[in-house]
């Protein structure tokens, strides 16, 4: 009991700002943990051609989104609510506005069009619609969501979270099994909660702001973001176009299976951000007061840690699936090494570009995730012709080592132009071990059909672990500590 009483003293005494992020945390790990725990339910009551429909329908929605929505409800959004902090409602219903006609003109588009871009999407009519039906909506909902993150605002936030996590799957399970259009339910249910909730603050953004028109926000907004785009685009068919690809070339069942993998080895993201999120400040303390030893010492820990967690990922592929997915999507246990590898590069190369952005060497970043959705494209195109779906977990993480030497690249750049006596991070530390973080991917892959030989280096890892514990929790307290103060 005085573990608890002494829990809730210190959590009462923590400032709004730092329980703000406390829960907004747990708002990320409620929405993406219940999306991660339903696929068991979900990879058994469809079909893999089924499954695989509703994955390339989500990925195309994110591409799409982009274009539709500009993305306004990032960066320039929260810039909105510092410059015109006198009219928060009015910027925030005017750029819903501009969202909204935005969209309508990709519809028009879409409309005039209609069988050229069904081919090119691999999608028809009806679910088309739906996706434009949740672009309209949305938005309103981001809009409201990062308003209150802006001003550390998290109990609704909280609530909101929880009955969208709830309610899509919960929905979904029950239209899934009462219809014989298994996909479509599955895709429909899930569109129908995002645009009644959507539309509910669309109305209410609108209400309380009163524009929907505003020549200097909407010039703002777009002179902010445009440049933006292909930033955000990048990011979006790194992380997509694999499903839409795979989906093309080798039908809905391979992009379903690959849509598994791919699942199951990005949930590691959660604690990748939740890291990363701590060390952007404390980097930039850091910076600030130009200790960069310190930066140094503590990089090297979590990137081991990271890297260790990666490591259990890949050693449990077999396991995990048979947990998450029917013997259809076995094969799927060969992308899982690749994929969860991809995410310790996910993981390395903000730390490259936190350093870029501190100094406000944007275009860099630009660049960078430019280059690597470039060279996903090529390479899957070349590489899924010839070796198959498969192909398409290896050429992920090839294109994020490229991404991270690209970012690192850049970052000495930086560093030369402002601090150029610095050395923020050991690159020969982060190159030797990425360099074991790959041998060690494939020693598993190699061992997936030999279970003795695993779990015989599973135990050795997890001995390591335990050694070192103290030195892990050491460098996380003292990240954490350090963005409190």
């Amino acid at each position: 009991m005085n573990i608890l009483q002494k829990g809730k003293e210190k959590y009462i005494a923590l400032s709004n700002p730092v329980k703000a992020s406390i829960w907004f945390a747990i708002c990320n790990i409620l929405q993406k943990g219940i999306s991660v725990i339903t696929v068991p339910i979900f990879t058994r009551i469809l079909t893999t051609e089924q499954y695989g429909i509703y994955s390339v329908y989500q990925s195309w929605y994110q591409i799409i989104a982009v274009f539709a929505t500009l993305n306004l409800y990032y960066g320039v959004f929260n810039n909105g609510m510092l410059k015109y902090s006198k009219d928060k409602d009015g910027f925030t219903s005017a750029i819903q506005g501009l969202t909204t006609c935005i969209t309508a003109v990709f519809l028009v588009v879409y409309i005039a069009g209609k069988s050229f871009w069904n081919n090119l999407l691999g999608l028809y009519d009806i679910l088309i619609f739906a996706m434009f039906l949740e672009l309209f909506f949305t938005p309103a909902y981001s809009f409201w969501a990062a308003r209150q993150r802006y001003e550390f605002k998290y109990k609704k936030l909280v609530l909101i979270t929880i009955l969208i996590a709830v309610g899509s799957p919960i929905l979904g399970i029950v239209a899934v099994l009462n219809t014989t259009y298994k996909a479509e339910a599955r895709i429909l249910s899930f569109v129908f909660v995002q645009v009644i909730v959507g539309m509910y603050f669309y109305i209410r953004n609108l209400k309380n702001g009163k524009k929907f028109l505003d020549l200097k926000y909407w010039k703002y907004a777009l002179l902010f973001n445009l440049p933006l785009i292909p930033h955000y685009l990048s990011q979006s068919i790194l992380n997509q176009v694999d499903r839409i690809m795979i989906n093309s070339m080798e039908g809905p069942d391979k992009a379903a299976i690959y849509s598994v993998a791919y699942n199951i080895s990005t949930l590691m993201v959660l604690v990748t951000s939740a890291i990363n999120n701590s060390f952007i400040p404390y980097t930039y303390k850091k910076i600030k007061q130009k200790e960069y030893s310190d930066i140094k010492k503590n990089a090297n820990i979590l990137i081991m840690l990271v890297g260790i967690c990666t490591f259990f990922v890949v050693a449990f592929g077999p396991e995990v699936i048979k947990i998450f997915a029917p013997s259809s999507y076995y094969e799927a246990i060969w992308v899982i090494p690749p994929v969860a590898v991809s995410v310790y590069f996910m993981f390395l190369y903000p730390l490259f570009g936190n350093v870029e952005f501190y100094f406000e060497e944007n275009i860099f970043v630009m660049l960078a995730s430019i280059t690597g959705a470039i060279a996903n494209l090529i390479l899957n195109k070349i590489f899924i012709d010839m070796f198959g779906y498969l192909a398409a977990g290896y050429t992920t993480m090839v294109c994020y080592i490229l991404f991270s030497a690209g970012h690192y690249i850049f970052m000495k750049k930086v560093i030369k132009k402002h601090i150029p006596d610095a050395k923020i991070y050991d690159i020969k530390f982060i190159s030797i071990f990425s360099i074991i973080m790959i041998i060690g991917m494939i020693l598993m892959i190699m061992s997936y059909n030999y279970v003795v030989i695993r779990y015989l280096i599973i135990f050795t890892m997890l001995l390591i672990v335990f050694i070192k514990r103290e030195a892990f929790l050491k460098v996380l307290s003292n990240v954490f500590s350090k963005n409190k103060a």
